[in-house]
């Protein structure tokens, strides 16, 4: 089933000729068996191009993060076919698929996922040190980060002396620390007030959407919607509609 690409003023949107950095063919994805077996996805066609943040939105339960997991290689299809950067998921064993994820893809966990017992610093630097960085050259690195995310003063404090804000900012350093193509976020503003989850968007915005990088995030927040170059909006377990930005990213901003 093909989604109807159009744009927010209800005009035929033109596709873009570049290569798309994420391509989606006929993807299911089905949990358990037999009678308890659930369809969470059900034949997603998508592509997703370099310049662009992409947000997923609909409603509880109807597939975004199984989508966005998917194609950051957490989970694998039940059937149809990924390419992400040009390679077909399928194709690359375990170990392959550890190392093309970690080398590409950056990932923001809802909850952060940050280790209680390392710094901000220490948090934003493993995946370097999971690819075979010296830890003091990944730490460096990981403070030049922190700084880039407003968090140059915090690199030695703990997750639980930051704020939910800050916490996120470490989760977004971290995610961008090995400099991935594509960014992947899962909620990043669910649990800020309108005025973080703003100054966050901003933040993954000016930091992430560059011209070789592309950008997806899956939320609920409709006060966000205008960070958006695309809305793919999903519906049980397909993509039912992508909208293109209708007019420019700071007119839609000037009004919140």
């Amino acid at each position: 089933m093909l989604a109807t690409l159009v744009q927010r003023d209800g005009r035929p949107a033109v596709r873009r000729p570049a290569n798309p950095v994420v391509s989606c063919q006929g993807v299911t994805k089905d949990f358990g068996t037999g009678d308890t077996k659930t369809a969470a996805l059900r034949g997603v066609e998508l592509e997703l191009y370099a310049g662009q943040l992409s947000l997923v939105v609909g409603p509880s339960g109807c597939g975004k993060t199984t989508l966005i997991s998917i194609i950051a290689g957490l989970l694998d299809p039940t059937a149809g076919k990924v390419n992400v950067l040009g390679v077909e998921l399928s194709q690359l064993g375990g170990r392959g698929l550890v190392e093309f994820r970690a080398r590409n893809i950056g990932f923001v966990f809802q909850q952060y996922n940050l280790l209680p017992a390392l710094s901000a610093a220490e948090n934003a630097a493993v995946p370097l040190l999971i690819t075979g960085w010296r830890r003091p050259k990944a730490v460096a690195r990981a403070r030049e980060m922190l700084a880039a995310v407003g968090l140059e003063h915090r690199p030695n404090a703990f997750p639980s002396q930051l704020s939910s804000g800050q916490q996120q900012r470490v989760a977004i350093a971290r995610a961008l620390i090995n400099e991935p193509r594509l960014l992947v976020c899962d909620e990043p503003t669910a649990a800020l007030d309108a005025s973080a989850g703003h100054t966050v968007m901003e933040l993954i915005h000016q930091v992430a959407v560059q011209p070789d990088r592309a950008v997806i995030v899956v939320t609920h927040d409709s006060r966000i919607y205008g960070f958006g170059d695309r809305i793919v909006q999903m519906s049980d377990g397909r993509v039912e509609r992508i909208e293109e930005a209708g007019q420019q990213r700071s007119t839609i901003l000037a009004g919140r």
